[in-house]
């Protein structure tokens, strides 16, 4: 019987702003500011540590998708 499990226990996994910010191709430091400014991917802080869920990070690239230059296709947080 095989199951289907993701890595770590079966929880998705959770990136540092270093991932994310390879992940995505943005220096941290623009990701620092998008979480100070309310912008970017939801984050989670658990202490001292901020990560980024995989899904939310899907659900705002998505968000950011533009129907032609300029234009976005949502009104999601950018």
């Amino acid at each position: 019987m095989s199951k289907h499990t993701t890595p770590r226990g079966g929880l998705e996994p959770l990136l540092s702003i270093a991932e994310l910010s390879e992940y995505i191709g943005v220096p941290m430091k623009t990701i620092k500011d998008w979480r100070v400014k309310g912008e970017g991917p939801a984050a989670i802080k658990m202490g001292n540590h901020v990560r980024y869920d995989v899904r939310d990070v899907r659900a705002w690239i998505e968000a950011c998708h533009e129907v032609s230059a300029g234009v976005p296709a949502s009104a999601g947080r950018r």
